[in-house]
């Protein structure tokens, strides 16, 4: 099946979804979204093989729920498609929830495909480590794969307590050769390697436990298995092989809420990727309410980026970076809302610029605009072999 073929059953299936389902089908909701998207960069593609096409998208996100009437039992089913018209590697579907929940009164237990997020940052999500990043979607790290887990999880007056086990690995989404935002050599996504013998079926293990006093909210999280960040080798075809190394981590999050400040932290120490090293990410934010006599609020942003890791680690760019946005909610009936942000490195003068922008029209439709911009990326440093793919991109939904 090429694109144009995927792209029309694509829109078949959507337009079946929105014309002949209901909100509600007895204890079953339905409800999700179709879009298309176009991204347009701003200039001509760096590495051989790019393609300066601006990419089209279609996207597919239904949501399938139960709840049973005593609420004991749930299931979630959520896939997620897309096509686009220039990197294949970007046409790709995905289960992102496809789970069965139990929740007794003091305890509750998931099987299943899901999602679990971890962290209070908004720069960096250090302690996240549950799901795969899906990176195809967005550079900004902030979508993720459906992760195949038992979840077990208890209540209690003193916090709650959860484990995972995990028993099956999700390689990371990459863009293809044609793909922007990729690196100079293009990857071999089809040979990755590992550090386990049983390679994905190494079962993963985590636990967390997660409380609130008065105005403090903290996690403390342990983590073993195969990391979802790969380092990568080149073949001796000239592309970038994944490797994905078996880690321990454990995490801390933090925050703490007075008046119209929010405190933030989130720190980490890792084994297992070279020597083992300790990262954290802090700062806050801060509101302000009804600017300009207006229904407007105005939140800012400040953190701080830190990473200890080694050559031998994955790459990272925030390793000693700061981190300053504003997030602007127009509190109107459209839910508009604008955040827009810059990442500077102190080392290497470079930095990297985003804003998002987003707002309803009428019921059933949204509108949502990204822009990302890299900016003093010389040969060398951290952004270079990205500097060319600065772009904006737009979003039209259609909500059922």
């Amino acid at each position: 099946m090429d694109i144009r073929q995927l792209l029309c059953g694509l829109a078949l299936g959507a337009a079946a979804l929105t014309t002949s389902t209901a909100a509600q089908a007895g204890d079953w909701y339905i409800k999700g979204f179709m879009g298309t998207e176009i991204r347009a960069y701003t200039q001509d593609a760096k590495w051989q093989g790019q393609v300066n096409n601006p990419d089209i998208s279609l996207i597919l996100n239904p949501e399938f729920r139960y709840k049973s009437e005593d609420r004991k039992h749930r299931v979630n089913i959520i896939p997620y498609m897309r096509a686009t018209t220039v990197d294949p590697e970007r046409s790709h579907g995905d289960m992102r929830e496809a789970y069965y929940m139990y929740l007794g009164n003091n305890f509750d237990v998931l099987v299943g495909a899901n999602k679990v997020f971890w962290g209070v940052t908004e720069s960096v999500h250090l302690v996240n480590i549950i799901n795969q990043i899906d990176l195809v979607e967005d550079p900004d790290q902030e979508d993720y794969l459906g992760q195949p887990m038992l979840q077990l999880a208890t209540q209690q007056d003193w916090g709650r307590i959860t484990a995972y086990m995990m028993p099956y690995f999700r390689e990371r989404n990459l863009q293809g050769t044609e793909g922007r935002l990729r690196a100079r050599l293009p990857y071999d996504t089809d040979k990755a390697t590992y550090e386990s013998g049983a390679e994905e079926w190494h079962p993963d293990l985590a636990l967390r436990y997660s409380h609130f006093i008065g105005d403090f909210d903290i996690g403390l999280s342990y983590f073993h298995g195969t990391g979802r960040e790969p380092t990568f080798n080149i073949t001796s075809e000239g592309k970038l092989r994944p490797h994905y190394s078996l880690i321990n981590q454990g995490g801390v999050d933090f925050q703490y809420t007075t008046g119209a400040w929010l405190w933030k932290l989130e720190s980490i120490i890792r084994e297992g990727q070279g020597k083992t090293f300790g990262a954290a990410v802090g700062g806050f934010e801060y509101s302000f309410y009804q600017i300009f006599e207006s229904d407007m609020d105005l939140g800012v942003l400040l953190e701080y980026q830190y990473d200890g890791r080694d050559d031998d680690a994955p790459v990272t760019i925030a390793n000693n970076d700061f981190f300053a946005g504003a997030r602007l909610a127009f509190n109107d009936v459209d839910d508009t809302e604008i955040l827009a942000g810059f990442t500077f490195d102190q080392e290497n003068q470079d930095s990297f610029i985003s804003v998002e922008g987003e707002r309803r029209l009428g019921d059933d439709y949204s509108v949502e605009l990204r822009a990302r911009f890299i900016t003093g990326a010389d040969e060398g440093e951290d952004l270079y072999e990205f500097a060319r793919d600065d772009y904006v991109q737009l979003r039209l939904a259609r909500y059922f």
